[in-house]
């Protein structure tokens, strides 16, 4: 049955999924833009902590002020409505929720979101893929250990690409690589909140209108946010990781299958099976024509001369051997499109991505010589970027995760250029997140370092 039939008989049957969102901002709008429209769903409740901001949200996705009314969770499920406030904890614990959207975008927060979830028995879609990043394959476990699933989230780009490689896989194809789209020009891993716009495309009045966080869009430019989610692909899929970071090879849709190759056969690849992601601008910044931007992709390959065939018969676009063939998806709808992770967690018990090991890693990496006693201030600010390495070479060196790499404070120089280590920061070690990464690490090093 499909996922849509199943909500379709959970709401005829009167038992929605019950939600929980955590996180009322730009994504998780998205998402409730979708909610009124997708039966068979009741989104109980939201933890914001600016629960006036979450009721502007609404209003501005279309909900009526009646839609909100509840004082209580309690009450909000009595008679359908949603209740807004600031106790992520009541929305976490109590005994009717069954999923939590986990929809901050704050790592270290995420982090005890997902725990207190899994200790009560609720299922989690984590929309923070940053924390993903940096301990996902823990957060996988102890959710298993819990009974519950976890989850990445449907719309943002890892559980699309996750789809696909499973797509792929499940045909019976190689996955030669995976990955997304990306606006990428080398000096784009410099910006900062101050130039993102003019790098992105977008005035400042744009991004006023649709209400866009500066310093969040820059992670996405400079180059933080693909290396994020290459990692959260790589430790779900177990597709490998280029040794010095992403490799942005400039394509065309048309010439993926050909750039997503061995370098032995004319390609990037360093080997078959990586993440990779391909960049929508020439080396001397020229738009590329039908660009694969804001999309995902994956590259298979045809091991036989009748599977080759069939890619010719078929008119199937590949590289010039027409053994290495693409899938894409030219666009993605981001919080839009989460309800599919929502129904497959709740309703097939299947999550949309979820990590499996530890392969790879995002390492904090100075924008600028930095000098001791500055604060850093992680995704998409002044101070860092996050370059994608493989696991054994963050342990090897104690990468310093850009998810942890937040208000924290330097003790030693760190020129432009250099990632971070554990050594050179002076490091919270109180948080759930520190001693999750810490727990993840210990489980994980001895296995990504072999």
């Amino acid at each position: 049955m499909s996922l849509y039939s199943k909500l379709q008989q959970r709401a005829a049957e009167g038992r929605p999924v019950r939600i929980g969102l955590i996180g009322a901002g730009k994504f998780g709008s998205m998402y409730l833009a979708q909610i009124p429209r997708t039966p068979g769903v009741h989104l109980v409740g939201i933890a914001d902590l600016s629960p006036d901001g979450a009721r502007a949200n609404l209003a501005r996705v279309g909900w009526q002020p009646a839609q909100s009314r509840a004082p209580t969770l309690d009450a909000a499920l009595k008679d359908g409505s949603t209740h807004i406030g600031e106790d992520w904890q009541a929305l976490v614990r109590h005994p009717a929720i069954d999923v939590i959207v986990e929809c901050t975008g704050s790592p270290v927060a995420a982090v005890d979101h997902c725990l207190e979830a899994f200790a009560n028995g609720k299922h989690v879609v984590n929309v923070t893929v940053e924390a993903d990043a940096f301990c996902g394959p823990l957060l996988a476990r102890k959710a298993a250990q819990a009974g519950v699933i976890y989850s990445l989230a449907f719309g943002d780009q890892p559980a699309l690409i996750c789809d696909l490689v499973d797509w792929a896989r499940t045909c019976g194809f190689p996955v030669m690589a995976a990955g997304r789209g990306h606006k990428w020009l080398p000096h784009f891993c410099e910006s900062t909140p101050e130039t993102v716009w003019g790098y992105y495309g977008l005035t400042p009045e744009q991004a006023e209108r649709g209400g866009l966080n500066p310093k969040m869009f820059n992670s996405f430019l400079d180059g933080s946010k693909p290396s994020i989610e290459s990692t959260a692909v790589s430790n779900a899929t177990g597709l490998g990781v280029p040794s010095n970071g992403l490799a942005y090879p400039p394509a065309s849709v048309e010439d993926i299958p050909f750039v997503t190759r061995p370098i032995s056969e004319g390609g990037v690849l360093e080997r078959k099976g990586m993440v990779e992601v391909i960049s929508s601008l020439e080396a001397n910044g020229r738009k590329i024509p039908y660009d694969i931007r804001m999309g995902v992709w994956v590259t298979v390959e045809g091991e036989t001369e009748y599977i080759r065939n069939c890619f010719e018969e078929y008119n199937a676009h590949t590289d010039p051997s027409g053994r290495y063939f693409t899938l894409y998806k030219r666009w993605h709808l981001i919080g839009l499109e989460v309800g599919v992770s929502v129904a497959s967690v709740a309703l097939r018990g299947e999550p949309t991505g979820v990590a499996t090991g530890w392969n790879a890693d995002v390492v904090a990496t100075a924008k600028r010589d930095l000098a001791p006693g500055e604060l850093l201030d992680g995704e998409g600010g002044y101070t860092v970027w996050g370059k994608l390495l493989p696991a054994y070479k963050s342990a090897h060196m104690g990468g310093l995760p850009l998810g942890l790499a937040h208000n924290v404070k330097l003790v030693r120089p760190v020129k432009k250029g250099q990632s971070l280590c554990w050594s050179d920061v002076a490091m919270d070690t109180s948080t759930h997140a520190y001693r999750v990464r810490k727990e993840m690490e210990a489980m994980f090093t001895q296995k990504a370092m072999a």
